[in-house]
């Protein structure tokens, strides 16, 4: 499988990461071509990480590791979806999902 043609585009693409049971969206990052191979090759998620300009395996370090179950592009072929099971938080805060902060209730 060609994964070039989802970088013609841009370097970085975003990537939407659901729970593949119940449907909510834990996180957005960013993945490139080779994090985007990785991804492909071990089975988990593995990003760029636009901070600190590296490859970044989502729960390496912290164990919240993201098993992938399907990856769809979206019909311009410039943004992913990424469905996985989730092992622990999915955000670096310690909540399950990044999107916990509702327009003017900010609750961190």
């Amino acid at each position: 499988m060609s994964i070039k043609k989802y970088f013609e585009k841009a370097e970085l693409i975003p990537a939407i990461i659901q729970d593949s049971k119940t449907g909510e969206v834990l996180m957005l990052a960013y993945v490139n071509e080779q994090s985007l191979e990785k991804t492909l090759e071990t089975g988990f998620t593995w990003f760029w990480s636009r901070s600190r300009g590296e490859l970044w395996n989502k729960g390496a370090v912290s164990g919240n590791t993201q098993a992938v179950k399907g990856i769809f592009a979206d019909c311009d072929l410039d943004t992913l979806l990424i469905k996985v099971e989730q092992k622990g938080p999915a955000c670096h805060t310690g909540k399950r999902s990044c999107f916990f902060n509702k327009l003017g209730e900010q609750t961190k």
